[in-house]
């Protein structure tokens, strides 16, 4: 995978294992980002005032293809969390309501919930979800015990970002349709590294980035709200779609309270769908399973490494691991601060270190610019620190 270092803008002297965090943007797909910039700055009238919504739509349709839902079924947001907050405020929490999650979330939607409960007297529930997961039933089993009669809302990771596991998220979204239970599902590290259907998925909300492994320039997200529930969402930001008319809707209030909140640059969005471009014509489906393979190697050596067990579920494809994102289990010694530091420091490895209920995690993405030379060097510095 070594051709595709070119391809990307990252610093050729830094061995980047963390496009989890933030992505990374092929060359390709930034020239059209700055394309579009450039667009809207030599016309900022004619581009937002008329083109915009035209503009917007194609966009919109050709991630509905790439997502498996239909344009006005979605919108374009900033970012994922901006997607949580967004129907977090919506939903009219209750005092008593309850909002069932597992341990395993991102902390920056956590605090969105519990800022949300505290105002409104919800409550937030973490379900704790042992690790490995082996099956969907246990999984399901394990978490469905926090369900009660007051939960108003279920609100799962497809892929958690502290421990990289791939939860059965359809599963949990069927069963809940069933008893009556609103699903919302994040989907910050799924779009781009794990085939979606957001239409099968049963999710009554869906939110994800196409920064990160859609390979899209930051401030590229979307929300996806079954049709159904659509007139639940409210704007964070109430604009001029608040008063659309004849003239100006899009045919959808949905699509009209959320898509224009004042004046603002589209261009990470429109680029979109050059960076699911640039993933076809450089047929991803090989490049994600040739990361998958790499990482998977990483993670052997470094199990070898420190004697530590594997989170995830045994036999040759693990039920939990997603193809480019895992984490490592660290000795409890280790000091992930200055491990973390001394990584970048002396080896150049950007990587992040976590902890997570009392365990220490290395969190690795593999991306098509890495290489055996990167997981080489790492091992190396791995060896050196920790026996330090």
């Amino acid at each position: 995978m070594n051709h595709f270092k070119n391809l990307f803008l990252l610093d050729p002297g830094v061995i980047f294992l963390n496009h989890g965090s933030f992505g990374a943007c092929p060359k390709p797909v930034f020239a059209a980002y700055q394309a579009w910039q450039r667009q809207l700055e030599e016309q900022p009238v004619l581009f937002l005032g008329r083109e915009f919504a035209d503009l917007q739509l194609t966009a919109r349709q050709k991630l509905g293809v790439f997502l498996g839902a239909q344009a006005d079924d979605l919108v374009y947001i900033p970012n994922a969390t901006y997607g949580v907050n967004l129907i977090a405020h919506s939903l009219a929490i209750q005092p008593d309501d309850e909002i069932l999650t597992t341990d395993h979330e991102y902390g920056a939607c956590d605090n969105t919930w519990e800022f949300i409960c505290r105002k409104t007297g919800g409550k937030y529930i973490h379900q704790p979800v042992d690790l490995p997961i082996n099956s969907v039933e246990p999984f399901t089993d394990q978490f469905w015990r926090a369900v009660t009669g007051r939960t108003k809302l279920i609100f799962l990771s497809q892929i958690t970002s502290p421990t990289a596991q791939r939860l059965p998220v359809e599963t949990i979204c069927q069963r809940a349709r069933q008893a009556g239970i609103l699903t919302f599902i994040d989907g910050a590290h799924a779009p781009g590294q794990i085939p979606l259907n957001l239409e099968a998925s049963g999710a009554d909300f869906y939110t994800g980035n196409a920064h990160k492994w859609m390979l899209s320039p930051k401030g590229a997200a979307f929300l996806y709200v079954r049709r159904e529930y659509q007139p639940l969402v409210e704007p964070l930001v109430v604009s001029w779609g608040y008063s659309a008319n004849e003239e100006t809707t899009t045919g959808s209030r949905f699509i009209d309270l959320l898509q224009w909140t004042g004046t603002q640059d589209p261009s990470a969005a429109l680029s979109v769908p050059k960076a699911i471009e640039f993933m076809q014509e450089h047929h991803w489906d090989q490049v994600r399973q040739d990361c998958h393979v790499l990482l998977r190697q990483a993670l052997s050596r470094i199990q070898d490494l420190t004697g530590l067990p594997s989170v995830y579920s045994v036999g040759d494809q693990p039920f939990t691991l997603p193809p480019q994102l895992a984490v490592a289990s660290l000795p409890q010694s280790a000091d992930l601060v200055s491990l973390k530091a001394r990584l970048y420091n002396q080896f150049r490895i950007e990587v992040p270190l976590i902890e997570w209920n009392g365990r220490k995690f290395m969190r690795l993405s593999i991306q098509a610019y890495n290489s055996q030379e990167d997981i080489d060097v790492l091992l190396e510095g791995l060896k050196v620190l920790l026996r330090s």
